[in-house]
């Protein structure tokens, strides 16, 4: 019942989200029909304590409760919305779909520690759609949708300011043509404005690990909502937060390699999703991590992925010699793994079969991921703090009266770049975007009341 203005900072709608692969993390009530049409029962406690897992030390267990019990819900809206899903499951170690597939394992749910911690099910929800891209056609539907309901959308229209009259934000300044225009707002205000990996001297500041990395995306992730909250007396949490990938699991029999570190050795359970595995990467000194394979499982990588072929050898010493490691490093690593991996099992990382395999079929080759110039992709995580109804919240907790947020702005269900899955960002934001509306709209008509 509210009249809804959107303004747009570009010349049309869809931001990071319409460059995204149209993922959504959906699962809980006994899972979605794609879910259970593969066998997977995904119950809600299993969904919720995966959440919470991905979201570590960052989480926010409010917004994982409340999603996970009503996810299937908004599955069933984003239909309604003439969102189409084929409804079939796509086995196996995918980014995205190269078809028009549903339903793919997005995350490390099937990986220890997180298999530990929740039953596994696959929960990434992809748009019927050929190929990749499916976020371009997911904002059209839904931004069709929007405009038949009666949203005015203004493009080509810049927020520059929050208006404040009393303990209250009651409007913008939004340039349009030029020209600073004022616009009130009978009920509040929703920012919706994307992260900040745009915007070099904010992750100097609060996200200075990102300055490895050179492939940043989004479409105009600049930090401004972010700015014009805290200006507005909200609180920015987990702002050091990140998400990153090399494409590494393409092709998929990559997927079965090994990760070591400058000095040899192994740093992460391989079979976990392929986000997780880059942001650990990351974290590894030197500037670079080698993914090493076998003949067996070796295919020439993406070019796009800018991964090169760093040494080779009939042997893991000479591949350890041609790296230019100390004798007995990445070799007695290479034994110790083998020599468990015939007998099915990694006790140091949790690996499991089937990506668990032996790399023992001369000859051999590493791979470099380099930093600086392979293609690590990222954004930006951390943002606004806001409640389970979107709203805008200062550093003791309490709502900025009429100011609300949703998407990479915010802090939410993706809160934690080391327990990322694709498909939480848009999960975030459609589901807590529309939560924030409803707020917006209800809490108004009580003062009218």
């Amino acid at each position: 019942g509210a009249r809804v203005m959107l303004f747009e900072r570009n010349s049309g709608g869809g931001g990071a989200t319409g460059l995204s692969g149209g993922e959504i993390y959906i699962g809980g009530s006994g899972g979605t029909d794609a879910q259970r049409a593969a066998g997977f029962a995904d119950t809600t406690e299993d969904f919720a304590a995966y959440l919470k897992a991905a979201g570590g030390p960052c989480g926010d267990e409010a917004k994982c409760d409340l999603y996970a019990r009503e996810a299937l819900d908004h599955f069933g809206w984003l239909k309604a919305q003439g969102v189409p899903y084929r409804g079939n499951y796509l086995p196996g170690k995918h980014i995205e779909p190269t078809d028009d597939s549903t339903l793919i394992w997005s995350g490390s749910e099937a990986a220890v520690p997180f298999c530990d911690i929740a039953r596994p099910a696959p929960r990434g929800h992809v748009i019927r759609h050929m190929g990749w891209g499916g976020g371009r056609p997911l904002v059209d539907i839904l931004e069709a949708g929007a405009r038949a309901k009666g949203v005015e959308v203004v493009v080509d229209a810049r927020v520059l300011a929050l208006v404040r009259d009393g303990d209250r934000i009651v409007g913008v300044v939004v340039r349009i043509d030029n020209t600073p225009r004022f616009v009130r707002a009978s009920k509040g205000v929703v920012l919706a404005t994307g992260g900040f990996v745009f915007n070099e001297e904010m992750r100097r500041k609060h996200c200075p690990e990102t300055l490895k990395l050179n492939d940043p995306i989004g479409d105009k992730d600049d930090g401004a909502g972010i700015e014009l909250g805290v200006g507005a007396g909200g609180e920015a949490v987990h702002m050091d937060q990140f998400f990153t990938t090399c494409p590494w699991t393409m092709p998929e029999s990559h997927a079965n390699g090994v990760f070591v570190n400058v000095a040899g050795n192994r740093f992460i359970n391989e079979d976990c999703y392929h986000g997780r595995v880059s942001r650990c990467a990351v974290d590894q000194p030197g500037g670079k991590v080698y993914l090493l394979l076998d003949n067996a499982h070796f295919s020439q990588p993406m070019d796009f992925a800018r991964i090169s072929i760093a040494g080779t050898g009939d042997s893991w010493q000479e591949v350890e010699a041609e790296l230019e490691m100390p004798a007995g490093t990445l070799s007695a690593t290479m034994a110790v793994y083998n020599a468990h991996a015939r007998e099915g099992r990694d006790p140091l990382f949790g690996k499991r079969p089937p990506i668990l395999v032996p790399l023992d079929q001369g000859p051999f080759i590493a791979l470099e991921l380099n930093f600086a110039t392979s293609y690590f992709s990222f954004f930006t995580l951390g943002g606004l703090h806001t409640s389970i109804d979107g709203e805008v919240l200062d550093r003791d907790g309490t709502p900025v009266r009429g100011l609300f947020a949703a998407g990479r702005c915010t802090s939410g269900l993706p809160a934690w770049g080391h327990g990322y899955s694709s498909g939480l960002s848009l999960a975030d934001c459609t589901f807590f975007g529309r939560r924030a509306g409803r707020k917006v709209a209800v809490s108004m008509q009580h003062q009218l009341d």
